[in-house]
């Protein structure tokens, strides 16, 4: 590396987090921490869906709907998720990834972007199945939403996401959200 002059090509590929570039939400590029984050190979990723990340279509359809709900002004996300490795032992196995990116043109949030994943299964370990519904209100819980914003994210009523939470804490044996939460974030 001492030899080579450090260009942007380089400075993607050998970043220390997971980057990947799209164009209506196909992979355009994915570097080389992103391919270990998912355990992948480049040419097994990119041309592809987000949605092979995802442990569900409806996972994938919803999230790209909070994107676009929720982008700033710059065009920026960022949120926790469960997604889900491709390869090797670990092919289908769920993972917590904090995700942020931003879309190029935010009246346009899907035509390009460039997306940052990071691994979070070394600090936030899986240890109970959750229905896909409850995957993403775990992580809007763990955002800090209450039932009522969580409803509106993702068009549900609000003590529908009060059923599932009981669900999670039952699941869990939480007493409280913040003991939910608490539990969420420990693994």
């Amino acid at each position: 590396m001492s030899t080579q002059t450090l260009d942007y090509r380089t400075a993607f590929e050998l970043a220390p987090i997971g980057l990947m570039l799209s164009r209506q939400r196909l992979v355009t590029d994915v570097n080389q921490q992103a391919r270990v984050i998912f355990r992948v190979q480049r040419e097994q990723l990119v041309g592809q869906s987000f949605e092979l990340l995802y442990p569900t279509h409806d996972e994938f359809e919803r999230t790209g709907k909070r994107i676009v709900a929720s982008l700033d002004k710059q065009g920026r996300y960022a949120d926790e998720r469960i997604m889900k490795r491709l390869g090797g032992e670990a092919a289908g196995e769920l993972f917590w990834c904090h995700v942020s990116g931003r879309a190029l043109d935010p009246t346009a949030p899907h035509a390009a972007g460039i997306w940052a994943f990071e691994d979070l299964s070394s600090r936030r370990a899986l240890k109970v199945d959750f229905t896909a519904r409850e995957r993403e209100i775990a992580a809007l819980l763990i955002d800090g939403l209450t039932s009522k914003l969580i409803g509106r994210r993702l068009d549900i009523s609000p003590r529908t996401v009060d059923v599932y939470r009981a669900r999670l804490m039952r699941k869990l044996g939480a007493a409280s959200t913040p003991e939910l939460v608490n539990k969420l974030l420990s693994g």
